[in-house]
């Protein structure tokens, strides 16, 4: 009798995706039960394809990053939001889960407050995205089938905006989340700045760019 091998058994290595093939919605939660809630991995599910990533030291360090600079822009500009990390999103009737990097409530914020457990056939998809190194196919139509409605990626170190647009995602110069500036010139410069000159100063050029230009 062949013994049956569970998902938790299989390695994925740092900077590398394992994926797998015809998975059905139940297959997909108990995997999702197996792998457990407390892991580095990262999960993409989309019409039967589970893509399961195993994130760089350096990526992590970018989304932190990357999260704390748009939470002082919230504070800055006086703007609620809440804040559901790498939260695990799906949706039967899609079917789709994606697990983003980071993500934030903003127009919907309001509806989050308190909550512990998302179902998306009630609860809104969060407003933003954070996603290093999206090149997952699986990934990218995940978010468009939740209806995310922005993602900002960043790759090949440069921050870049993408607002879902009839069906699909269309690179934008602004976000709808800070039609005021133009956000990406800002957290570019100061991810630059994280790479000679650390955290701190990276922080610090975004607060004196927001008393400069957030007046």
């Amino acid at each position: 009798m062949a013994t049956l091998v569970r998902i938790a058994q299989i390695e994925t290595l740092q900077g590398q995706t394992t994926v797998l093939h015809d998975i059905d919605w139940q297959q997909f939660e108990a995997i999702l039960e197996d792998l457990g809630e407390k892991r580095a991995s990262r999960i993409a599910y989309f019409d039967g394809v589970l893509e399961i990533q195993m994130p760089l030291p350096e990526h992590e360090a970018d989304k932190e990053l990357i999260g704390d600079l748009i939470k002082m822009l919230f504070a800055y500009l006086l703007m609620d939001y809440e804040c559901y990390g790498s939260t695990t999103f799906k949706k039967q009737s899609m079917p789709a889960g994606i697990e983003p990097d980071n993500c934030f409530y903003v127009q919907n914020h309001h509806l989050m407050i308190g909550k512990t457990r998302l179902d998306l056939a009630v609860d809104p998809p969060p407003d933003l995205a954070i996603e290093v190194d999206l090149t997952s196919r699986t990934a990218r139509s995940a978010y468009v089938a939740l209806g995310v409605p922005e993602i900002w990626q960043y790759a090949d170190r440069q921050l870049r905006i993408f607002r879902l647009q009839d069906g699909d995602y269309v690179e934008s110069l602004d976000s709808a989340i800070f039609p005021q500036c133009q956000v990406t010139t800002a957290i570019n410069r100061c991810l630059e700045i994280c790479r000679t000159k650390g955290r701190g100063a990276a922080l610090r050029e975004l607060q004196a760019w927001m008393g400069q230009n957030l007046k």
